[in-house]
């Protein structure tokens, strides 16, 4: 089959949209996470709670306005709006201080806790505004704008934007004390209004895809396409893959929530960013790679060895402290998560029936975030229940994540080999009957 060349106009939206977006979500899942723990001395259950209601609040946009830009024929509107409202509610973020709190509500000793709800709430908005643009309509855009003979190739970009996105965030947060306010009321302003001023841009580079909106006339109908058990037996392959889709996030998820605390307060690296920084380069390299071998030999050949050097790179982080060890440890892990994410996505992408993306676009933030939202950081909480903690300066105390959570994240990864059994035998058998 010859490959469908895409305008040079798609791939600058595709890296700018899908760049700052994860740019967003990086700082919202990894740095939120060291925002109220640093901040306002959150719980590991403060922050597991934090994330389920996050993934809550996705999964239900998802779904509902996935479904409405599959009525309405649209991605280009929900995009850019929702991409300039998103930012709007990350600067928001930069007036919850506790000096603020304080001032407004007359209160000291329960300042942390009203600061802790607050991140939590606001979270929850922004997360709807964010999931709008991105979860639900760029990625149905790109399922629009893209076939089978370079959805590979894109993906690949794709996926490999969140390590690209850690880069940029680990790298600009270089030089901040985290420790301070006045660096969270920075770094919110910036990225608030880089999300916002990309949504305009949007205005003008992204091109609205062709979309067949005759069977998508029934909004509710819509929203339940996806759960309907006739749908899901004519699609076994996406249904299947879905679902190890989550499991292999909810091996993400347990881990990922912590990973900068366990980084800088359980092994001590302050100067963890510019340990991470290469292997940050190297595994986006690696999943621009996988991406361009997806299209060539497909999702048989290309999940294992992700899976196997996810799998090594949590074994290599459990194992060992010290500093070259815990780089190659990341390096794989990392590596590996987006490899994995990258055939995933797009063996996700070519099972979805044409003309309905935004409908499916719920059901996989379903299988993404909401089910691995919930069951992976309470997980992880439950590991580190009993971690041990340290005594702040103002009197407080903080957990400190231990290693037990990669062995945890290994554990819930294993879970995903009988899914690809089942997978690679409806594969076999679509394979004979082409044949």
């Amino acid at each position: 089959m010859k490959k469908t060349k895409l305008a040079p106009k798609f791939w600058v939206a595709l890296i700018i949209f899908s760049l700052v977006g994860q740019v967003a979500w990086v700082v919202e899942n990894m740095y939120f996470n060291v925002f109220i723990y640093k901040m306002f001395r959150a719980s590991a259950a403060d922050i597991s709670m934090m994330v389920a209601a996050s993934a809550v609040i996705a999964t239900l946009t998802t779904i509902f306005i996935g479904a409405l830009s599959d009525k309405l024929g649209k991605r280009k509107f929900f995009i850019c709006g929702g991409y300039i409202i998103w930012g709007i509610t990350i600067v928001s973020f930069a007036f919850i201080r506790t000096d603020i709190i304080s001032s407004i509500f007359s209160v000291t000793a329960s300042a942390a806790s009203i600061g802790i709800t607050l991140v939590i709430i606001m979270d929850c908005v922004m997360t709807f505004f964010g999931s709008t643009a991105n979860d639900a309509c760029f990625n149905a855009w790109l399922t629009d704008s893209t076939d089978s003979t370079n959805r590979g190739g894109a993906e690949g970009i794709n996926a490999m934007m969140p390590l690209v996105a850690i880069l940029v965030v680990f790298g600009g947060f270089m030089g901040f004390n985290l420790d301070l306010p006045e660096s969270w009321t920075t770094i919110f302003l910036i990225i608030g209004i880089s999300v916002s001023v990309i949504g305009v841009l949007g205005i003008f580079i992204v091109r609205e895809p062709q979309i067949d909106k005759s069977g998508n006339s029934r909004y509710f109908a819509n929203i339940i396409y996806g759960f309907r058990p006739s749908v899901m037996k004519d699609n076994k392959n996406l249904y299947l893959s879905l679902l190890a889709f989550a499991v292999f996030n909810i091996s993400i998820q347990i881990f990922m929530p912590y990973l900068i605390l366990y980084y800088e307060v359980s092994l001590g690296m302050e100067n963890y960013v510019l340990i991470m920084a290469p292997a940050i380069i190297v595994a986006a390299l690696v999943t621009l790679f996988y991406g361009k071998l997806y299209d060539r030999v497909h999702f048989k050949v290309a999940v294992l060895p992700a899976l196997g050097m996810l799998a090594l790179g949590y074994i290599v982080l459990f194992i060992f402290r010290s500093t070259v060890p815990v780089f190659i440890g990341s390096l794989l892990m990392m590596s590996g998560y987006l490899a994995g994410m990258a055939v995933f996505g797009a063996m996700i992408r070519d099972n979805t029936p044409e003309n309905r993306a935004g409908m499916f676009q719920g059901l996989r933030i379903v299988c993404q975030v909401l089910i691995p939202g919930i069951i992976g950081p309470a997980i992880g909480a439950a590991v580190l229940k009993n971690a041990e903690v340290i005594v702040n300066s103002d009197g407080t105390t903080s957990f400190i994540p231990n290693a037990n959570i990669f062995i945890a994240a290994l554990i819930a990864e294993v879970c995903v080999a009988p899914l690809l059994i089942v997978i690679f035998r409806f594969l076999r058998k679509g394979e004979k009957r082409e044949a």
